[in-house]
């Protein structure tokens, strides 16, 4: 007996299974109760009764190095399996890791989102503009700053070619081609003649809205802002109106939001005065109306313009504008869980 002991033990060690079916056949062979360490235990009472002890433990020895070795066929067994179950053949030899959207993507698609709630549809026109389109349209006098050299990238040697500084080219655009009512938002890029520096760059990006239709007041225009502050900022939101100056509006306003930081108290963020500019607006001027081919007489409209850049700062707390556009990989994976 001990020589078949001896063979067994030599058997047991070199096993094999490539999978789970010979792994079973296996156990079957040696550990069943007519497996072959079964047989050997029944004739155990046959052996001699001076070779029982040192017998009896060979035996125990050999039925634990087969249960040991079944074991770790198991394991190869199934850790094998599981690599074959999550092997993708349809994904390329090399990790490719999953990118995010920019974060100035994120904001620009939720501000689209929140407008388009209360009845905005998206207008696009194009980067390279006329002067018509951007200035004259828009009641911009002749001797306009924003029409020198140090504002404007001209295209060509022709002052009518260049690309526009802001989106409300596209606002003249649906007042030419669309009777109203007339209820847009216009996001897109605009280029102004600027330093580069971490609060101002010589490319952004806005989005502007227009509403026209028969009786539209100021009040109208105060209600969609408030609206949109606290759908982006929270609940707790506040705005307050302050009156500026544009050309293509009247009368004009800047909006600030309370400073989300604070409270509204006063920190370095809002330089102690509690409150944020985000935006400007005001009523389309009777003359832009009029340019366009609009009855002023019969219809008014509200206008706002926003900064993406600005909008993105508030929300993310980016103290650098120049972050947005160096395509820094480190930044942007700062996006990835969030959205």
């Amino acid at each position: 007996m001990k020589e078949r002991i001896k063979k067994l033990l030599d058997d047991i060690s070199s096993l094999k299974a490539a999978n789970k079916e010979e792994l079973e056949a296996l156990r079957i062979k040696y550990l069943s109760k007519k497996g072959e360490i079964s047989l050997l235990f029944n004739d155990f009472r046959n052996v001699a009764n001076e070779q029982k002890r040192e017998v009896g433990q060979l035996l125990n020895q050999l039925k634990d190095a087969a249960q040991e070795r079944i074991n770790e066929l198991k394991a190869a067994v199934d850790s094998s399996s599981d690599k074959q179950e999550t092997l993708d053949l349809t994904r390329t030899p090399d990790p490719i890791e999953l990118g995010t959207r920019h974060p100035l993507s994120i904001v620009k698609n939720e501000i689209v989102d929140i407008f388009s709630r209360i009845g905005f549809s998206i207008a696009e026109g194009p980067e390279v503009e006329d002067d018509w389109h951007v200035f004259s349209a828009l009641n911009f006098p002749p001797e306009h700053p924003a029409r020198d050299m140090q504002d404007t990238f001209f295209i060509t040697r022709d002052p009518d070619v260049l690309l526009r500084t802001h989106t409300s080219s596209v606002q003249s655009r649906v007042m030419l081609s669309q009777k109203p009512p007339i209820r847009v938002l216009c996001p897109g890029r605009v280029y102004r003649n600027e330093a580069i520096s971490y609060r101002a760059h010589c490319f952004f990006h806005q989005i502007e809205g227009l509403y026209i239709d028969k009786n539209v007041s100021f009040a109208d225009l105060r209600q969609a802002l408030l609206y949109f502050a606290k759908e982006m900022f929270g609940e707790d939101t506040k705005i307050r109106l302050r009156p500026s100056y544009f050309p293509f509006t009247e009368p004009s306003a800047e909006m600030d939001i309370s400073c989300d930081l604070c409270g509204g108290k006063g920190c370095a963020f809002c330089k102690g005065t509690g409150w944020v500019e985000i935006l400007g607006c005001g009523m389309v001027d009777p003359n832009v109306l009029e340019s366009c081919g609009i009855d002023s007489k019969v219809y008014t409209g509200y206008a706002f313009g926003l900064g993406v850049e600005r909008i993105t700062n508030l929300k993310f707390k980016v103290k650098d504008l120049r972050m947005f556009s160096e395509n820094d990989v480190r930044f942007l994976d700062q996006f990835k869980s969030a959205y």
